[in-house]
């Protein structure tokens, strides 16, 4: 029967616009079209919007009909104020279709949230990463700074949020929306993320990823003022910033350590010598050099390490979308949390 193979199909049914009659047949339990029968044949949730002239909302049997369907466990969207179609102005105008959109993509989000915080790859962990380039001021109009957007590691921020993990974003200069239930705490310099990531660990950290560009020196003395310019040529003193990530490394509350190594050439030469001396738990690395994959791309590939205890091979995880390679990120991390560590 259609009726049923729909209401058997729907993860949740939306009535937009809900009128007083659909209302009011929904109440009564009346069954005589297929919106009715669709209505009483669903174990879905079922959400309502209703949409009527301002009198029709206000009359008394249209208030108790939805106060039964509200003890039915059905939803009511409230409808808005405004003029209608009649020439009145009051209550009863439909939210834009968009709105209800979002609310019931929020609906099936938090849903999903709540079985991943459950059941998720990275259930329970509290994941800080660190993400695009930093800025070191020069003068308080110039700066030094790289080519790193963030891609990579937002993807993963919103990455590990979907496997259940609660996940806060240190992020550079980057244009990029903050991905949804992430908390983002924006910083510019080396010194400043350094000083954050410390932060974050004295609250409690379980994995710490660094996939931050951070510049590896930094103006020795900032200029007051903007420097003019005077003859062809400009000398500026700098010195080392430090290494955030084995900095975190060498704490003696150290969480579960991802690094992650931008090479142009010799990458996993480069990437497994930094996995040893930086003291890592696992580094992840690929070839910027590489157009198709680069800074700035929405491909990447990568072939992930991990420290000698682990007894864990490389993996190598070829071209896709950052939000795919994202996802093999999240199980490496998952599968070396719980595999059983070798003594060394």
């Amino acid at each position: 029967m259609g009726h049923i193979e729909l209401a058997r199909w729907a993860d949740l049914i939306l009535v937009a616009p809900a009128s007083c009659d659909t209302i009011a047949k929904f109440a009564a339990g009346l069954a005589d079209d297929l919106l009715s029968t669709l209505y009483l044949a669903t174990k879905a949730p079922v959400w309502v919007a209703p949409a009527m002239n301002q009198q029709m909302w206000a009359a008394k049997p249209t208030q108790r009909n939805l106060n039964t369907l509200v003890e039915d466990g059905v939803h009511v969207i409230m409808p808005e104020a405004g003029s209608q179609a009649c020439g009145d102005v009051g209550l009863g105008r439909m939210p834009e279709p968009e709105d209800l959109a979002e609310q019931v993509k929020n609906y099936f989000h938090q849903a999903q949230r709540a079985i991943a915080e459950k059941f998720g790859l990275l259930a329970g962990k509290r994941v800080v990463i660190t993400a695009g380039p930093t800025r070191e001021a020069i003068d308080p109009v110039r700066y030094i700074s790289n080519h790193s957007t963030g891609k990579m590691g937002f993807a993963i921020a919103a990455a590990c949020y979907s496997a259940g993990a609660k996940v806060t974003l240190l992020a550079g200069p980057v244009s990029l929306d903050t991905p949804n239930g992430v908390r983002r705490i924006n910083v510019s310099s080396a010194i400043k993320m350094l000083d954050e990531s410390m932060h974050q660990l004295e609250e409690g950290c379980d994995v710490f990823i660094a996939t931050a560009a951070v510049a590896d020196y930094r103006v020795a003395e900032v200029a007051e003022h903007k420097i003019k310019k005077a003859g062809d040529e400009l000398n500026v003193s700098l010195v080392k910033n430090p290494d955030i990530v084995a900095t975190i490394a060498q704490q003696s509350k150290r969480p579960f350590m991802v690094g992650f190594a931008a090479e142009t050439r010799n990458v996993e030469e480069y990437a497994a010598g930094k996995l040893v001396a930086k003291k890592l738990d696992m580094i992840a690395c690929n070839d910027v050099s590489r157009a198709d994959i680069g800074f700035a791309s929405d491909q990447n590939a990568m072939t992930v390490f991990f420290a000698e205890q682990y007894q864990m091979e490389k993996r190598d995880l070829e071209k896709a979308s950052k939000q795919e390679i994202a996802q093999q990120l999240v199980e490496a991390i998952h599968d070396a949390l719980h595999h059983e560590i070798e003594p060394i």
